[in-house]
């Protein structure tokens, strides 16, 4: 059957299982906006505002689902404004696919209307980025961009489409679903993970990473039960393993609690499963000697280039996390040694959950203990990047089925977009997106395609007026010179209501419990905003002072 390559193209995403994209429209994939118009609702275009928010929401759907998030943008400016999300996915290790319009063939190298060399932008941020030069071949390069951002280490693909190449025809057919092995450690060589770890005094689990699945997250609390091993989250995992098990200790991310360093320094082995050992979760490169780390360590990871690339394990295995421990769970970890040392860090843990009272109207701890005690099992909670993040990340223990979309790249702006990729995908779900001041201004034109899209989610804006991370270096490293930090903010309940949400302003810690629950009722979704009296002690102050203190006792204790 003869069809164009924008036909061709959409059929192929439709063999691969997708069923949304997310993106801006742009003149230069009409083709294929034009066989979307044909696929409704077998797949369905979510029409953001701004091509940095979808390609968020994308980011966000690939790390929900574990399969690629698609997003389309237009060339040049959509391109550019995308880049963003594919950081993002580069550094979280989320399969992600953006499709990109692209100039004629026959005028490349012009610099025509907005041209770029998308293989050359995107090269170190994408896992590939790739030029469909020819319609015939549409089918074979889509299945190698699915299988290339979902195997090894998941990561975003970059896919250009020239607007000829679009507009030819092809009687080329789609290619079948892609299936993407997961390498497995050999029989002897799960025994041998087994036997180091039940011979450890002081064994510990550092997990993270992309690919996960649901029996994979079982299978590591399934072992940490069986074995009596703690086990931390690499920055911003929290939601891989449950975190009211005892076995949970907290996690190795920014601001590390003190307990978690000094078990990671403590060790005498420890399992590094799937992560990448990236500056937070190695405490800026500290906690473990480069090359050759002072515990005896077993990096295990689906993609060979990242064992050994800072540090030299003493038993390297690749191997995806979910066939690592379904591996694992045929070996025999005994543990029993290993009861006083899981205690103590998970002992740490719950105490470093009691946050101490704040002064001031809203306190942000009391708000937190409320949050813990109302929302479900299986909410999902999403955040942006500032200090406000440290709520949702340190104060809200995530149980079995809940998830938590933040962005391991520190990108301002992520929570809004994630929490609507997340309720789109799950709106039987409770969504909730912490957001500073400043974060929630990078995207919160998005509360239009929220509306539009009927996505709900409850949207909490931490008001403090200030860039409040920036505020908190900038107050440290040039005492009483604050400059560029402050915010002169909207009426954001105004801003929510003029998109359609509900919206309320909470200037007292005892006003939150009502406003929230109005807010969980509300059916197109909430805005709260909450006024934080930066005059007193602040949580952005609190979290500065928190930070310094838990360096300080880590340099002690270590």
């Amino acid at each position: 059957m003869a069809r164009t390559g924008g036909r061709l193209l959409v059929d192929c995403l439709a063999a691969q299982g997708v069923r949304r994209v997310f993106g801006v429209p742009g003149e230069s994939y009409l083709a294929v906006l034009d066989a979307l118009y044909d696929c409704q609702p077998q797949i369905s275009f979510v029409n953001a505002r701004n091509e940095g928010g979808a390609s968020f929401m994308a980011e966000a759907h690939g790390k929900l689902t574990g399969q690629p998030g698609i997003a389309f943008v237009t060339r040049g400016p959509g391109a550019t404004n995308a880049a963003i999300g594919i950081h993002a996915a580069r550094q979280a290790s989320t399969p992600m696919i953006l499709f990109v319009g692209q100039i004629p063939l026959d005028v490349r190298g012009r610099e025509a209307f907005q041209e770029v060399d998308y293989r050359a932008v995107f090269g170190s941020l994408a896992k590939w980025a790739v030029e469909i030069e020819q319609v015939d071949r549409i089918p074979e390069i889509v299945a190698r961009a699915f299988a290339t951002a979902l195997s090894g280490r998941p990561g975003p693909v970059v896919v250009a489409l020239p607007e000829d190449v679009l507009a030819a025809t092809s009687e080329a057919e789609p290619a079948r679903k892609v299936l993407v092995p997961e390498p497995a450690p050999s029989p002897v060589g799960a025994q041998a993970i087994a036997d180091r770890l039940a011979g450890a005094s002081r064994p510990l689990i550092l997990a993270g990473g992309g690919g996960w699945t649901a029996d994979g997250r079982m299978a590591l609390d399934r072992l940490a039960r069986a074995a009596d091993i703690p086990v931390a989250a690499a920055f911003r995992f929290n939601d891989l393993v449950d975190n009211g098990a005892s076995h949970y200790v907290g996690e190795a991310g920014i601001a590390m609690a003190p307990h978690v360093a000094r078990m990671i320094r403590e060790a005498d082995v420890i399992l590094a499963a799937g992560i990448r050992f990236g500056e937070m979760t190695t405490g800026d490169y500290t906690l473990f000697d480069a090359p050759n780390p002072r515990q005896y360590l077993i990096h295990a990871h689906a993609s060979d280039a990242e064992i050994g690339k800072i540090y030299q394990a003493d038993m390297p295995v690749q191997s995806g996390p979910n066939t690592l421990f379904a591996a694992l769970a045929d070996a025999r970890c005994g543990g029993a040694r290993q009861t006083a040392w899981t205690q103590e860090g998970r002992a740490a843990y719950e105490a470093a959950l009691a946050c101490p009272e704040q002064p001031g109207g809203v306190d942000m701890g009391r708000v937190m203990e409320h949050l813990r005690a109302v929302l479900p099992p299986d909410v999902i909670l999403t955040n942006g990047a500032g200090n406000f993040a440290t709520w949702p990340g340190r104060y809200f223990p995530l149980h079995a089925g809940a998830r938590l979309l933040a962005p391991q790249s520190g990108a301002m702006g992520y929570g809004l977009p994630a929490a609507i990729a997340a309720k789109l995908e799950a709106p039987a779900r409770t969504v909730v997106c912490f957001a500073g001041d400043g974060d929630i201004q990078m995207n919160c034109q998005e509360l239009a395609t929220a509306r539009q899209a009927g996505a709900a989610p409850i949207v909490l804006v931490l008001n403090n007026g200030s860039y409040g991370t920036i505020r908190m270096h900038q107050e440290r490293t040039f005492p009483g010179r604050v400059s560029a930090t402050d915010l002169a903010n909207p009426d954001f309940v105004q801003l929510a209501e003029a998109f359609g949400f509900h919206g309320e302003r909470v200037s007292h810690t005892s006003d939150f419990a009502s406003a929230f629950e109005r807010a969980a009722s509300a059916p197109g979704g909430a805005l709260i905003e909450l006024v934080i009296d930066v005059e007193a002690l602040t949580p952005r102050q609190t979290l500065s002072q928190m930070r310094q203190a838990a360096l300080a006792r880590a340099d002690a204790a270590g």
